[in-house]
């Protein structure tokens, strides 16, 4: 279409043609494809060259030539000039001077593929456009209110506790597209929506890497699987960052409409401040080995995270010197130094329910959001974080967590292990969330903490050095003596459970049978 059509919702010429009071027909030119309608220009001119701008219904009653001058090559003149000229189809009224349309301009529209369209005697050119006007606006109130729906639950998605994944799927489901979030270096960050096929994702992924260059936006086609044509869309992400350093955003539609621009423009403005904020690689790899220091590990195993962590600091500070770099190095509202006040901590673990495909860094970001603390460890579908003070822990979408109860820095390993059998309860019991029992009133405050620990280690003694009955035991009382979820709590198969449960019977020589007996034990096991 010509530069001159104003970005405006075009008629379907099939609408018009479907208009019970216009009574139009189309008897000549292109039929497969619907043509969009932009204006109604009406002309008596021999040559409508200079008085269009391309998209326009032109109407003429073919007062320019008159029967006795129909034959010959003036229609065919006529046609090849208005095509020439970007006009969408061609109205020709019958009467005054015309009882038919003329053989010879059906015949030249059939030629030169310009949709002609026979209005009736009744039908005055001011209906037609009034038409159109009419549409034309409905259209645009159609798009807007779509727009401004959009917009919303784009807003929404972005306050979810898993942001950017939330507007991709958003926008997905607008456009019945894939979207999908790329790295700098090219790489799926986060997707969405059905998944095309290879050839239009090596497309998309190609016009991704072309904004490292400069532009901000590019445009593409491609095939799907049924030979049907896919719009290919990719946007950079706006920030101070060079264009070497920018996420992009892609899109794969099978249509694309008006109201395209402005909705994916929305997302665009959001993913660029939400992926401003998030975690950077440097700080993820120091905060997950500062996680796994304070829970107990060694020091040689995360090693590896923190010279990876001094590498990319380094690598971070060099772009800010050159004032290439906007992202911050921490995650926002993070401590200085997060042990400073010596409080309580409380520790949680955590498993992510079925696959998924958030990226490390958004994911990380996402959790320490919704947790309200910065020390997130997530490694693969593991979860470890240390949450400051008492504050509540709350269920993630897509995580089983168990939560320990609020310890000092000083027996975070105790808390660390709360959080554990809490999650083998959570996991077990098929909920998102279980917290690790905190209440102090009762039988037990009223016995010394030191006189209960002596009873509970010489009560299980005879197991002191099996550990993995000492869990199962563990367990399987915590679940009420559930062989099956005991078995899914510690990943084992059930008869496993049924063995070491009699194994340590047989050691402790008691019969669990007896609730006094089951009492007695996990009050020796809370306290040894």
């Amino acid at each position: 279409m010509n530069d001159r059509v104003p970005p405006t919702a075009p008629v379907p010429l099939s609408a018009l043609l479907g208009h019970p009071a216009l009574g139009l027909r189309q008897v000549a030119g292109e039929r497969e494809v619907d043509t969009p309608v932009y204006f109604v220009h009406t002309s008596e001119m021999e040559d409508p060259v200079p008085y269009l701008l391309g998209g326009e219904l032109l109407l003429s009653a073919g007062v320019h030539c008159p029967e006795a001058a129909g034959a010959g090559t003036y229609w065919d003149r006529y046609v090849a000039r208005t095509v020439q000229a970007g006009a969408a189809a061609l109205g020709f009224g019958i009467a005054p001077v015309h009882e038919t349309v003329p053989r010879a301009l059906v015949e030249a529209c059939d030629r030169h593929g310009l949709p002609l369209v026979e209005v009736p005697r009744q039908t005055t050119f001011t209906a037609v456009a009034s038409a159109v006007w009419d549409a034309m606006a409905e259209r645009r109130h159609h798009e807007l209110r779509s727009v401004t729906e959009a917009q919303q639950s784009l807003a929404t998605a972005a306050a979810r506790p898993h942001p950017v994944p939330a507007v991709l799927r958003q926008l997905s489901q607008h456009f019945g597209a894939w979207t999908v979030l790329y790295g700098p270096d090219g790489a799926e960050l986060a997707a969405a929506g059905p998944r095309p096929p290879g050839q239009a994702r090596t497309a998309l992924g190609a016009l991704a890497g072309r904004l490292r260059s400069g532009p901000s936006s590019a445009a593409g086609r491609a095939a799907d699987a049924a030979g049907e044509e896919l719009q290919l869309t990719a946007y950079g992400l706006g920030g101070p960052a060079g264009p070497e350093d920018r996420l992009a955003l892609g899109v794969c539609a099978p249509r694309r409409d008006g109201a395209e621009g402005a909705i994916v423009g929305v997302a665009v403005v959001l993913l660029s401040l939400l992926t401003a904020r998030r975690v950077v690689g440097a700080e993820a790899e120091r905060t997950s080995a500062l996680v796994r220091l304070m829970l107990g590990a060694e020091p040689a195993r995360v090693a590896g995270l923190l010279a990876r962590s001094q590498r990319q600091q380094g690598q971070s500070g060099q772009r800010e010197q050159q004032g290439q770099s906007g992202m911050p190095t921490e995650a926002p509202g993070a401590p200085a130094e997060p042990f400073e006040d010596g409080g309580l901590w409380t520790v949680v673990h955590g498993r992510r329910r079925g696959r998924g495909r958030d990226d490390g860094l958004l994911a990380t970001a996402a959790l320490a959001a919704g947790l309200g603390t910065p020390l997130v460890d997530l490694d693969g579908d593991a979860l470890r974080a240390l949450v400051p003070g008492e504050a509540e822990v709350r269920a993630q979408p897509g995580w089983t967590l168990g939560a320990g109860a609020p310890v000092p820095a000083a027996d975070l390993a105790r808390g660390g292990a709360d959080a554990a059998r809490a999650l083998r309860r959570a996991v077990a019991g098929r909920v998102p969330l279980v917290r690790h029992g905190t209440r102090a009133a009762g039988v037990v405050s009223l016995v010394d903490p030191a006189e209960a620990g002596a009873h509970g280690r010489a009560l299980l003694a005879p197991i002191e050095g099996a550990p993995a009955l000492l869990e199962t035991l563990r367990v399987w009382l915590s679940l009420h003596g559930s062989w099956d979820r005991t078995a899914v709590a510690l990943e084992v198969h059930r008869n496993t459970v049924r063995q070491r449960i009699a194994r340590a019977e047989a050691l402790l020589d008691v019969d669990l049978g007896d609730a006094d007996v089951r009492m007695e034990l996990w009050f020796a096991l809370k306290w040894a």
